[in-house]
């Protein structure tokens, strides 16, 4: 057998304002370590002991190092790539977790791959979003957490507890340091499906919205058309949930631009960062790219900016435990 790495696995031994020992345990595996790492950092947890093994043709073979017997579980996994192994990890690490007699498995994936095909756009097509939420209850998933998801409505996906979070606090206390002159701002949507994010950035940051109108001619390959609302003089905030090939995002900033913007910066909760993304962000007219660690950032250009989750994730794994409200967490 080959073996790839160590998972971390981390067990709390006191949580603030409760008494005595608290019986969870947090496991990672192998897409988003430093995500799992800066979450267990804010908890306070020490490091446990796990492994992650393959086969000489590529089975994935993981054993755990750690009695779960009894103890309610945390995996933290971001679907990216190369998703299928991703995927395979998380569901072998569940199922050796519920034979291991965990009392609870909850899977934390801060970024929910498949989610963009959440419907049937053309005859023939499979709906990859309820297929991964199929697959997660079945290997034996009692929750999920995730984040900013593609569709709110793959909540309705599954049928076990969904907390989805939101990057949005992060994101708004960034620019609230950057921008002290909010009038100065704009809050832009890339599409028609995204004002209502765009909306909520713009109301945290008390300034006018716009839209960007356009035209998807393929995968992965869109056309902006126009631009609804005032830009001229101002700074342009773009909000999406994620980049991808970023081809969106530079027509979008360049249809803004042309319209007499200040400057543009553009946010999203996951970089995917595919392709030729890194080269168009490189050469676009924006100033800066800010996004969060959803997703590991392998490679980077100057423009791009990644802020972390870690504590939001944290305080949710914490509150679950406790059983105390997650969605009071966004409620200001």
């Amino acid at each position: 057998m080959l073996a790839i790495s160590s998972l971390s696995v981390w067990q709390i031994k006191k949580c603030e304002g409760g008494g005595g020992t608290v019986d969870f345990l947090i496991f990672s595996c192998n897409s988003n370590r430093a995500l799992a790492e800066g979450i267990t950092a804010n908890l306070g947890m020490r490091l446990g002991a796990a492994m992650v093994n393959k086969f000489s043709d590529g089975e994935i073979n993981i054993k755990i190092n750690e009695s779960v017997r009894g103890r309610e579980v945390f995996i933290v996994q971001s679907i990216c790539t190369p998703s299928d192994t991703h995927l395979m990890e998380l569901m072998i690490m569940t199922d050796a977790l519920m034979r291991a007699s965990a009392a609870s498995i909850t899977a934390v994936i801060p970024y929910f791959g498949y989610s963009r095909q959440d419907r049937m756009v053309e005859p023939r097509v499979s709906i990859t979003a309820k297929l991964i939420a199929n697959l997660l209850a079945k290997a034996g998933i009692n929750r999920l957490v995730t984040m900013d998801l593609h569709a709110g409505q793959i909540q309705g996906f599954f049928d076990i507890p969904v907390d989805n979070l939101y990057a949005m606090p992060v994101m708004s206390r960034y620019l609230n340091e950057k921008f002290t002159d909010h009038s100065s701002c704009v809050v832009v949507s890339p599409d028609a499906g995204g004002v209502t994010r765009a909306r909520v950035l713009a109301k945290h940051l008390n300034c006018p919205l716009a839209m960007v109108d356009k035209r998807r001619t393929g995968p992965n390959v869109a056309k902006a058309m126009n631009v609804i609302g005032d830009v001229e003089g101002k700074y342009a905030i773009i909000i999406d949930d994620m980049i991808d090939t970023a081809g969106t995002l530079v027509e979008s900033s360049n249809a803004i631009l042309n319209k007499g913007a200040k400057g543009v910066i553009a946010c999203a909760t996951h970089g995917v960062l595919s392709g030729p993304a890194l080269e168009r962000i490189a050469s676009s007219g924006m100033d800066e790219v800010v996004i969060t660690d959803t997703i590991p950032l392998t490679n980077s250009v100057s423009k791009i900016r990644q802020l972390s989750v870690a504590s939001l994730f944290a305080t949710s794994i914490e509150r679950i435990y406790k059983k105390e409200s997650i969605s009071s967490l966004f409620d200001s």
